[in-house]
């Protein structure tokens, strides 16, 4: 039983830790790229933070929507925010990194 225990914790652990570095890479795939329109709310682009302009977005579609919005371009946003070396997977990070910072 002891050994179930420590097992259970040991794999909580190690999942918080993928997380963790999954909100860290998103952090880092926003500075690099998102932030430049998003910091500062540029052409529309809703602001980091702003729970009124983001929540809306959030509820029509979730992270999924979003992240395919980035994916294929919106409004005056290129494809993949212009960054054609930009990986679904760090889309998807950047996604979930300012997602949480309006919850």
């Amino acid at each position: 039983m002891k050994r179930a225990v420590i097992s259970i914790t040991i794999v909580a652990a190690l999942l918080s830790m993928g997380h963790a570095a999954a909100a860290d890479e998103g952090k880092v795939t926003y500075d690099k790229v998102c932030a430049v329109c998003h910091a500062k709310g540029l052409a529309g682009a809703p602001k980091l933070g702003d729970k009124s302009l983001w929540e809306p977005r959030i509820k029509k579609g979730g992270a999924d929507a979003l992240t395919a919005s980035v994916i294929v371009g919106k409004g005056v946003m290129a494809p993949r925010a212009g960054v054609p070396s930009l990986s679904d997977a760090d889309i998807k990070t950047a996604v979930a990194y300012m997602i949480n910072q309006v919850k």
